[in-house]
C-alpha cells in the first residue's frame, strides 16, 4: 500500500500539558494580584478612564534568561518611580515571526542552535515571567502560535498580534478569548483595513479549534474581548507615526466603528529600522499626546542593556552581554533618559 500520511514529518513529540506546566510552576497570589491590577490599569487607559501613558518597553526578544532578568531589575524601580504618569510594561517576547528563516525565539529554540527543544523553551518562558512578576513588573508579549497562550497567558498583562498575523482568522479568534488587552499591529504594507477587521472580529464571540489545559484538542468558545486596540508600526510604504498618518488611522477606526485608542511603535518601520532614530520618533509621539491627541494612549520601544544588535555565534562567550540578537535596540541609558523626560513632560 502506498504511504499517504506524514510523508514530510520527521518526528511528532508530545509536549507537557499546559495544566502540568502550570502545576509545576504555579503563580502565587501576589503575582496574580500584580498581573490583574496591571491589566485593569491598562484597560482604564484604553477606555479613557486614566490619563496615564502606556509604555511597552524592553528587548526585541529574550534570548538569555539572565540578561532578560537583569534588564527587568533595572526597569522595575524606574516603573515605581514614574508610575504617577507612566504605565510601564516590560516587553518580554519569546516568539519571533520570520519573513523567511532565522531564529524563531526562546520557546522554539532555547539553545539558539536549531535543536528546537520546545518543552524546555515553554518551561523557561514561564520561569522568566514568574521572576519578572516577582519584581512587580507587568509583562507584554506577542502571541504568535495559538497554542502557546495556554502555557503562560496567565502571566501576561498586555499582548500583541503582529503585522504578519493581523489578517489571520486564527489569531483574531484567539484574541477574542484572551484575558488581557490586545494590540493589533497594522499590516506590513501599512494599511488599516486589516486592523479594523481584526478589531471587529476580536470583540465578537468566537468558536474555534484549540487545546484544553489538559492538552486535549478542544472546541473553544469565547465571549469576545472588549479591550483590543490598534498599534501603528509603519509599513513598506514608510512610517505612520506622524500626525497626518495618525489622523488617517483614526478616521479609519471611526468609520469602522471600533476602539479609537492607538499605541504607536517607535521601532520597526516607524524608525526605518534605524535604532538611532527611535528616540526622536518616541519624542514625536509624546509631543502629539501633549498637543492634545488623547487617542494616542501609549508607545512601544525596543530597548536592551546595550544598544544595537549582534549575530548568534557558536561561541556564546564571544557575544556581547545584554545586546539583542534580533532587531537592534536602544541602550539602557537612552531608555532611562527618555522615560524620565516623558514623565516630566506629562507632568
Amino acid at each position: 500500500m502506498a504511504e499517504v500520511s506524514d510523508l514530510n514529518i520527521l518526528s511528532n513529540v508530545p509536549l507537557p500539558a499546559p495544566a502540568l506546566l502550570m502545576y509545576e510552576q504555579p503563580r502565587s497570589i501576589g503575582q496574580a494580584t500584580i498581573i490583574s491590577k496591571a491589566r485593569l490599569r491598562i484597560e482604564d487607559i484604553l477606555h479613557g478612564r486614566s490619563s496615564r501613558f502606556l509604555v511597552i518597553v524592553g528587548p526585541c526578544s529574550i534570548h538569555d534568561p539572565d540578561q532578560g532578568i537583569a534588564y527587568a531589575e533595572k526597569l522595575a524601580p524606574l516603573k515605581e518611580e514614574l508610575q504617577d504618569k507612566l504605565e510601564i510594561v516590560m516587553r518580554v517576547y519569546f516568539e519571533k515571526p520570520r519573513t523567511s528563516v532565522g531564529w524563531k525565539g526562546l520557546i522554539m529554540d532555547p539553545d539558539l542552535d536549531g535543536t528546537a527543544n520546545l518543552s524546555a523553551g515553554l518551561s523557561l518562558a514561564r520561569k522568566i515571567l514568574l521572576h519578572i512578576s516577582d519584581l512587580g513588573l507587568p509583562a507584554a508579549t506577542e502571541f504568535l502560535d495559538p497554542i502557546t497562550p495556554q502555557y503562560f497567558a496567565d502571566l501576561i498583562s498586555w499582548a500583541a498580534i503582529g503585522a504578519r498575523t493581523v489578517e489571520s482568522q486564527t489569531h483574531r479568534q484567539m484574541a477574542s478569548g484572551l484575558s488581557m488587552s490586545v494590540g493589533f499591529k497594522n499590516a506590513t504594507c501599512g494599511g488599516m483595513d486589516a486592523v479594523v477587521n481584526a478589531l471587529k472580529a476580536a470583540r465578537a464571540p468566537q468558536t474555534f479549534f484549540g487545546i484544553s489545559p489538559e492538552g486535549v484538542a478542544s472546541m473553544v468558545s469565547t465571549r469576545g474581548n472588549a479591550n483590543c486596540h490598534t498599534v501603528l508600526r509603519g509599513g513598506t510604504s514608510g512610517p505612520n507615526h506622524d500626525a497626518e498618518s495618525v489622523a488617517q488611522a483614526l478616521a479609519s477606526l471611526e468609520k469602522g466603528g471600533v476602539n479609537r485608542s492607538i499605541v504607536i511603535d517607535a521601532s520597526h518601520a516607524n524608525c526605518c529600522k534605524d535604532y538611532s532614530k527611535m528616540p526622536s520618533v518616541f519624542n514625536e509621539i509624546v509631543a502629539q499626546r501633549l498637543s492634545g491627541n488623547h487617542h494616542i494612549v501609549g508607545a512601544m520601544l525596543e530597548s536592551n542593556l546595550c544598544e544595537g544588535n549582534q549575530s548568534i555565534l557558536p561561541d556564546r562567550s564571544a557575544m556581547r552581554w545584554g545586546q539583542s540578537v534580533t532587531d537592534p535596540c536602544i541602550g539602557w541609558e537612552t531608555t532611562e533618559e527618555l522615560l524620565r523626560e516623558t514623565a516630566d513632560a506629562l507632568s
